[in-house]
């Protein structure tokens, strides 16, 4: 198992930046890839960023491409979310997520969630 834990979250005017954070615990020699979705009232969970763990490598949501950057710690296993700019329809949970399956594409199944950090953003 890996346990994932997201901090960050708050309330910010639109315009404004926040940084999450989410460290990983347990087996996290099993990561081969970390991801950032959020999910808004009434709406699907979405995509946001993802980064592969021994490369870095990064792939972004067309949301939020350019305005978020995603970065990660290898020796502290934690990932960050520097989100600037941020919009009123930025307001959603924000949840962490690991994938352990070597070769997986981006979007294939995530098997590790945290339990999501509050993001609102005021208009």
């Amino acid at each position: 198992q890996v346990q994932l834990v997201e901090s960050g979250g708050g309330l910010v005017q639109a315009g404004g930046s926040l940084r999450l954070s989410c460290a990983a615990s347990g087996r996290t020699f099993v990561i081969y890839r970390m991801a950032w979705f959020r999910q808004a009232p009434g709406k699907e969970r979405e995509f946001v960023a993802a980064i592969r763990w021994s490369s870095g490598s990064t792939l972004y949501g067309d949301s939020v491409k350019d305005r978020f950057t995603m970065s990660r710690d290898t020796a502290k296993f934690t990932i960050y979310l520097q989100m600037n700019s941020l919009k009123p329809e930025d307001t959603a949970v924000y949840y962490c997520a690991v994938q352990k399956t070597f070769g997986s594409s981006w979007f294939d199944r995530y098997d590790y969630w945290g339990q999501g950090t509050q993001v609102t953003v005021s208009s």
